[in-house]
């Protein structure tokens, strides 16, 4: 049990908690204080300043705080309840070396994430989000193009990196006076502007909500209506922001477009195949139900179903066999090659069929 008791030199100032008890273990012999450390269980000072409760916490499965849907309100007394911990480190500038098609693609997928997550933020806020993309391209746990870290997770339907990559916002034109500031700030990132605030960031929310994975983090600074925090530990200082740009914006594979972060999100959250069920009955009989096995894959090796479970007369060809059946197709009925044509290009020349990089209608 934890009580007063006199203060250093008999001052009798009392020495109460975890304060107190840090204020008695300094003048005990260090040998005496090593052995007490090791085998007294017990809290211990987090190295990293990480949120008191929060030093170990898995996210294997997302938490359930049990406080049900938090008001804009408490959200910010909570937000604003919660100190930042760590200093803003600012990272090295950043020069986008790329062809000319990655760098126009580039800045316009940072673009709209500029606009789309701040474009009524003050001019220090449209820098502190692009920063944070910068900041996710150099750190070896984020894709290595500007539209690959803005567009992970946009094909799911929760869980994206950037909320407006998932949640429709996208079908919205942007305003051409705040998309070109949007874009200014965009191209001022690529072109070596820092922005120190936010040091390195490679997180933010609005402070109207308090989303689970803000505890596991380390607090930075708000900017207008943004917090921004880090990785806790080494992870989150400038010498791991290492990784480098490797091109390739408009290469956005199924990888980058379904990704998840399992270190904040949680693994509940990847995706899994549900398995397609049927139910069958004849006349007289009582009906049955019947799981479908997926069909094989090339060159996979048919193995004895499982009881109740149907498997597929045929496997997936293989693209040998594919070609080889278009041959023969050909051979009966040849098809001519329709005359090239150029895509329909949109304003600015982007031809993508992916919602990324679009320019402002007029």
């Amino acid at each position: 049990m934890l009580g007063a008791c006199a203060g250093p030199h008999g001052s009798g100032a009392p020495e109460h908690g975890y304060a107190g008890l840090r204020a008695r273990a300094s003048r005990i012999d260090p040998g005496a204080k090593a052995i007490v450390d090791r085998n007294l269980p017990g809290r211990r000072e987090d190295l990293y300043d990480r949120t008191p409760g929060w030093e170990s916490y898995d996210l294997s499965v997302l938490p359930s705080l049990g406080v049900g849907v938090l008001s804009d309100m408490d959200a910010q007394t909570i937000n604003s309840l919660r100190r930042a911990t760590a200093p803003a480190e600012p990272v090295r500038p950043f020069f986008l070396k790329a062809s000319a098609s990655d760098r126009s693609q580039a800045l316009k997928c940072l673009t709209q994430a500029v606009y789309y997550e701040a474009a009524t933020e003050p001019l220090k806020g449209q820098q502190a989000v692009a920063q944070t993309v910068i900041n996710r391209l150099r750190h070896p746990g984020y894709p290595k193009s500007i539209c690959g870290v803005v567009f992970e997770g946009a094909m799911r339907s929760t869980g994206c990196q950037f909320s407006f990559t998932c949640d429709g916002s996208l079908a919205r034109a942007p305003e051409p006076t705040l998309w070109k500031r949007a874009q200014g700030v965009a191209k001022a990132a690529l072109n070596g502007f820092v922005a120190k605030d936010v040091g390195t960031a490679t997180h933010y929310h609005a402070d109207y909500v308090s989303p689970y994975w803000a505890p596991t983090l380390l607090k930075i600074v708000q900017v207008g209506a943004h917090i921004f925090y880090r990785w806790t530990g080494p992870e989150g200082e400038p010498s791991a922001f290492t990784a480098r740009y490797q091109g390739g914006e408009r290469n956005l594979t199924a990888a980058i477009l379904q990704g998840i972060d399992e270190r904040i999100q949680g693994r509940e959250l990847t995706p899994t195949m549900t398995p397609r069920k049927i139910t069958l009955a004849l006349a007289g009989e009582e009906a049955r139900t019947y799981t479908v096995a997926a069909p094989l894959k090339p060159g996979e090796t048919p193995t004895a179903p499982a009881a109740g479970t149907l498997v597929a007369s045929r496997r997936m060809p293989t693209k040998e066999e594919v070609a080889k059946i278009n041959e023969k197709l050909n051979a009966i009925a040849p098809v001519r090659a329709p005359s090239p044509t150029p895509p329909p290009a949109t304003a600015g020349g982007f031809t993508s069929d992916l919602p990324i990089g679009q320019p402002p209608k007029p």
